[in-house]
C-alpha cells in the first residue's frame, strides 16, 4: 500500500497532501480522513481533476449537500460555482471569517473548493483559514467553562450575508428570506474540542441576554488570532478540503477574474 505523503503547515493550522487524486486508493482515502480530522484543512496542490472526478473524490467523504442560496452548476448538480469577475465591485463572496451554512439545522460537515481560474499574481485571491482546535486550546479556562454547554443562534442573515449579493443576483434561488438554527458552541472531533461559532452567522446565544454581545465579540476576535491562521495561495487545479466543525475560512479582498467549484457534503 502506498502511504500518503503529507506536510503540516509551519504553525500546524493545516496540512499539505502530496498525492495525485486521480490515482488515490481506498486505503489512502482512510489516511486522508484521519489527517483531515487531525488538522482541519487539507491542501492538494497540482491537481487536474475533471468535474466528474472531483465529484467522485468528494463522495468518499459524505453525501452531497444542497446549498440553499445558489443554483448549482448547469451540468453538475453537486457543484456550485463561486465566481468573481474583474468588473465586479463590492466584497468577494465569503469575505469575512465563517463556517459554511451554519444556519442550517444540519450544516455540511466538509467543504471542497477547487480552483478553476485564479489570478496569476501571487497572494491575490488567497483564502484564510483559522484552526478552531488551536483556538479552543488557547481559551482562558473560565471561558471554556462558560461556553461548554451554551448554544449559539446562527442566521443566514448574519454579517456574511452581504457578500452573497453579487452571486445571488446571478445565480440566486431568490425566495429564501432567513434561515435560523441553534448549535453548541463547543464541539468535539476524535476527542478534541473545537469552537463552533461562525462570526459571519452567529446573531445571539440561547438563554444568555446581558452578556451575549460581549461574549460573541470576544470569541469572534479570539478565533481569528494570527497564531491560528494560514493564508492559502491558489493555483489552477488546487483543491482545499476542510471540516466546517473545526475550521473558519474567509475569502480575501481582490480584483480580478477567479472561478472556483465548491462542493459540500454531509
Amino acid at each position: 500500500m502506498s502511504k500518503i505523503e503529507f506536510e503540516p503547515t509551519d504553525n500546524k493550522v493545516g496540512c499539505f497532501i502530496y498525492t495525485n487524486l486521480k490515482e488515490v486508493k481506498k486505503e489512502q482515502i482512510d489516511e486522508i480522513k484521519k489527517l483531515l480530522n487531525k488538522y482541519g484543512v487539507l491542501f492538494f496542490k497540482n491537481q487536474s481533476l475533471s468535474p466528474k472526478e472531483y465529484i467522485n473524490f468528494s463522495s468518499n467523504f459524505g453525501i452531497p449537500a444542497k446549498y440553499p442560496m445558489l443554483k448549482p452548476h448547469k451540468d453538475f448538480k453537486d457543484i456550485y460555482v463561486i465566481e468573481r469577475k474583474k468588473t465586479d465591485t463590492g466584497k468577494s463572496f465569503g469575505e469575512g471569517p465563517h463556517t459554511d451554512s451554519s444556519y442550517l439545522e444540519s450544516p455540511p460537515k466538509f467543504t471542497f473548493l477547487q480552483a478553476v481560474e485564479v489570478p496569476e499574481e501571487e497572494g491575490k485571491g488567497n483564502t484564510l483559514f483559522y484552526n478552531q482546535f488551536l483556538a479552543y486550546e488557547a481559551l482562558p479556562e473560565e471561558i471554556k467553562q462558560k461556553i461548554e454547554n451554551l448554544k449559539g443562534i446562527f442566521s443566514s442573515q448574519g454579517k456574511i450575508a452581504q457578500t452573497r449579493k453579487l452571486r445571488m443576483a446571478d445565480h440566486g434561488t431568490s425566495e429564501i428570506k432567513e434561515i435560523k438554527s441553534e448549535h453548541k458552541l463547543v464541539q468535539s472531533i476524535d476527542g478534541r474540542k473545537t469552537i463552533y461559532c461562525s462570526p459571519g452567522h452567529v446573531v445571539g446565544i440561547v438563554n444568555l441576554s446581558s452578556e451575549q454581545e460581549e461574549l460573541i465579540s470576544f470569541l469572534s476576535s479570539h478565533q481569528i488570532n494570527e497564531n491560528f491562521s494560514y493564508s492559502f495561495g491558489w493555483k489552477k487545479g488546487d483543491i482545499a478540503l476542510w471540516s466546517n466543525r473545526s475550521m473558519l475560512h474567509a475569502a480575501t479582498a481582490f480584483n480580478g477574474d477567479r472561478k472556483m467549484f465548491r462542493i459540500t457534503v454531509q
